[in-house]
């Protein structure tokens, strides 16, 4: 994720540069920065909550129901009779 936001950040300094070497007005290139420093705040809002519940999902893992008499799964029968 760090690598994603490096690259944003790099991307809301240049874009302003080249368009003012473009000629650009000033007042354009600041709206281009602004709008490029919100998306890149968005985005990494949301991979951070993604990430987060991610990982919540991947800690909480369950194992398989344990029925009765401990057997694992359904339909596993360890011994006893059979037709």
């Amino acid at each position: 994720m760090n690598e994603v936001i490096r690259w944003s950040a790099f991307g809301c300094a240049v874009v302003p540069a080249v368009l003012l070497l473009c000629g650009s007005p000033l007042s354009g290139a600041m709206g281009a920065a602004v709008g490029l420093a919100a998306v890149t705040a968005a985005s990494r809002c949301l991979l951070r909550y993604y990430e987060r519940a991610a990982a919540r999902l991947g800690s909480g893992v369950v194992s398989p129901h344990r029925g009765r008499h401990s057997r694992t799964g359904i339909g596993t029968h360890r011994g006893g009779r059979r037709t």
